[in-house]
């Protein structure tokens, strides 16, 4: 059978795709190698901009239901305050991998994506017409398009011949879901010291991750890690083990940040850690991978329907790529921030007194968080590339949220003035545009067109002459 989309790999971003896909009305399946979920959560939270993109779905509630909120983040160990972020959600949500994906894969089969476990991807043809998938087992699939979710040694970008230049690991981490016997008093988190730095954060009770970072140490990539090093590790740098026993798991990392020199060849395209790694300082990898996810799910739907042109999919490099390069560099930023010594000593203390400076907390918590990202789409208004706020709005149904507005994945051109003229305008591609008019705060411009990710395609602030160029280029050309 041909299928429209196939994705390699099935973590976060993977079904956060396949989710994006199937509300557009795409069939899909995703592949992944492993016989089933391992269990394990190299990631913890979940940042404002994420949350919103599921509220933006719907499903934010389940979420927030089954983590944490804290109102802190941190900038290479110094703390950032989220408290103050214009959003519904200024606060990091503490919630292991395992969970969000648990919760996404439950989404998934609400939405009738199919999921194939031991299915590893080993090759693909491609051509004018579609992707064939070959997998290990010698089976094949067909498909319109193939897109690798598939982790930092992604099969599908290796196999397209993508470039993954970058810097190579210069440290060494370490970390372990444990029981201690005789833990620290309160969290741990990034103690430096002359030996390189360790954190010991409760996860539930009586279960502890212990991370240790050794600098200008680095091991291989594919050696073994075993909880003896794990524990060497932490007696070296913090003096103790804590009491460390009954494993659940222990996982070894570095600090190679690379970075796809393409997001797209042809139709094979990249999202997430098959796009993009780094040291995952800041908790901004799950969440990269997911916006990416977001940032392609209604343009590849719009191609597959037939309702834009591939050209389209062009976008998803020229908006994505930029935001996963100033990842690699504020990760490596922190990753120097971070290294033991009297000089690195001198310039925390220098960055901690910059820091404590609102407009610069406020500034980095709105990088890390993803809250600050404006894609290229033209100076015209302060708010053209930026996501569009949830707005408390009133329509001739009662009141509601913006984000209500996107729960369907299609675009929205909100009016606040009850202006006949931008919906006359977009009535041609009524079809993939929902039309709103509304009364909502003031300080915005009386209409604005927004894009299924969110993100605003247009305003009437300077006219309503662009606003059939914006559908056309976001939306696809008129049919019939």
């Amino acid at each position: 059978m041909l299928e429209n989309v196939v994705i390699a790999g099935g973590g976060p971003t993977g079904l956060m795709l396949a989710c994006e896909l199937r509300l557009a009305g795409v069939d899909v399946t995703v592949l992944d190698r492993l016989p089933g979920r391992s269990g394990e959560s190299r990631a913890g939270g979940l940042h404002a901009r994420t949350l919103e993109v599921l509220d933006q779905r719907g499903v934010a509630d389940r979420f927030l239901a089954a983590g944490r909120p804290m109102q802190v983040g941190h900038f290479s160990g110094l703390w950032l305050d989220f408290s103050r972020l214009p959003t519904r959600y200024p606060f990091l949500l503490n919630l292991l991998q395992a969970d969000v994906e648990r919760l996404l894969e439950q989404w998934a089969a609400e939405l009738g994506v199919r999921v194939r476990w031991s299915s590893e991807v080993t090759g693909f043809r491609q051509d004018a017409t579609g992707v064939e998938v070959a997998l290990a087992d010698g089976a094949t699939i067909e498909a319109a398009y193939l897109v690798g979710c598939d982790g930092g040694r992604s099969a599908v970008r290796k196999l397209a011949g993508i470039g993954f230049p970058g810097t190579p690991a210069t440290l060494t981490a370490l970390l372990g879901d444990v029981e201690l016997t005789d833990p620290p008093g309160e969290p741990v988190f990034m103690r430096r010291t002359e030996h390189g730095d360790f954190s010991v954060l409760g996860l539930q009770p009586g279960w502890y991750r212990v991370m240790t970072t050794r600098y200008d140490r680095v091991a291989g990539r594919d050696e073994p890690v075993t909880f003896e090093q794990l524990r060497e590790s932490l007696i070296e740098i913090a003096g103790t083990d804590f009491g460390m026993h009954s494993p659940r798991w222990i996982s070894r990392y570095g600090d190679a940040a690379r970075q796809a020199e393409q997001y797209r060849r042809g139709r094979v395209l990249l999202a997430g850690d098959a796009a993009h790694i780094h040291f995952p300082a800041g908790g901004q990898g799950l969440n990269t991978g997911v916006q990416d996810a977001v940032n392609l799910g209604w343009k590849l739907a719009a191609v597959v329907r037939g309702h834009a042109p591939e050209a389209l999919l062009d976008t998803y490099h020229a908006e994505r790529h930029p935001v996963g390069e100033r990842l690699l560099h504020n990760t490596r930023a922190q990753t120097a921030l971070s290294r033991p010594g009297a000089h690195v000593d001198a310039l925390r203390e220098v960055f901690a007194g910059q820091i404590a400076i609102e407009e610069v907390n406020y500034a980095l918590a709105g990088m890390i968080t993803a809250l600050d990202v404006r894609y290229p789409l033209g100076d015209a208004d302060p708010l053209l590339g930026l996501r569009m706020p949830d707005l408390d709005l009133v329509t001739e149904h009662g009141a509601t949220r913006l984000f209500t507005l996107l729960h369907a994945g299609r675009a929205v051109l909100l009016d606040l003035a009850g202006d006949p003229e931008p919906a006359a305008a977009a009535r041609d591609w009524d079809d993939r545009l929902d039309v709103v008019v509304a009364k909502g705060p003031s300080g915005f411009p009386p209409a604005v067109l927004i894009r299924p990710d969110g993100h605003v395609a247009w305003t009437a602030a300077p006219g309503v002459d662009g606003l059939r160029a914006a559908c056309a280029k976001w939306l696809g050309p008129v049919t019939g």
